[in-house]
């Protein structure tokens, strides 16, 4: 039973009752070529952000990452919209490592690779645990891990932003580490993991969505000057358009 958790604004009415979809050869396609994905991943986990980036490529998903470049041992911290923002931010460089609840190392696929690259787990079953995971995040910091982390503690369709809490803010300051800001863009809402469904659920629209595509903006790194609340009430949340126009001319299409 997760014990502290924001609540989410969002439900159902948040998640596109009409999806452009591509046809049954191609979701058929999808899945073999994700499938196949995951055998090779499972042969080799420690190449996972390559087996990140695949699988994107098979899920015929296109993103590109667009601003400033990612500083090493920085905390990046930004939106949560969906699952594949994990795959998204695993797929982003070879030293990021990420903070993920729990129950993501179950998940197939995701939780392997999210595993393989040494990702920091937070039990929101045992609160008390969090002080020691925070006290994690930051030692990888000091190591010169770039750490990831949603600090909304849930999902939104990207039109409804939480506020972030502060909690691994603390690690960024224990650490002496910049936090660099990130939104993640969509193309439409039919990535959204919203309105408890499940995972299979929505892996089954994302698989059916034609030209869905995610932007990642990078923020300049900002210094950690304030108290983690005080860093929390300023970086959080900047979304700048609910949604993504379908990208065109983006720096890098990874």
């Amino acid at each position: 039973m997760t014990i502290w958790r924001p609540a989410c604004p969002c439900d159902a009415g948040c998640l596109p009752s009409i999806v452009d979809r591509v046809g049954v050869w191609r979701q058929s396609a999808r899945v073999l070529a994700a499938a196949g994905v995951l055998v090779l991943a499972a042969l080799r986990p420690s190449a996972a952000p390559r087996w990140a980036r695949a699988m994107l490529r098979a899920l015929g998903i296109r993103w590109s990452v667009i601003g400033a470049p990612i500083r090493p041992g920085a905390l990046l911290a930004g939106n949560h919209v969906s699952w594949l923002d994990i795959v998204v931010m695993l797929g982003i460089g070879d030293n990021v490592r990420m903070v993920a609840k729990r129950e993501v190392g179950d998940w197939p696929v995701i939780g392997g690779l999210a595993r393989a690259c040494g990702t920091v787990f937070v039990d929101r079953s045992r609160p008390r645990t969090l002080p020691g995971t925070v006290d994690a995040v930051a030692g990888a910091l000091r190591a010169g891990y770039t750490m990831q982390v949603f600090p909304e503690g849930t999902t939104t369709c990207g039109a409804h932003p939480v506020g972030w809490r502060p909690a691994f803010l603390q690690a960024a300051i224990d650490a002496g580490a910049p936090i660099q800001r990130f939104t993640l863009l969509f193309s439409n809402a039919s990535a959204a993991f919203v309105a408890d469904e499940s995972l299979l659920t929505s892996l089954r629209r994302v698989i059916a969505t034609r030209n869905l595509t995610i932007a990642v903006l990078i923020d300049e790194p900002q210094p950690t000057n304030a108290n983690r609340r005080a860093l929390a009430k300023r970086l959080s949340p900047r979304i700048r358009h609910a949604q993504a126009s379908p990208i065109a001319n983006a720096e890098s299409y990874l």
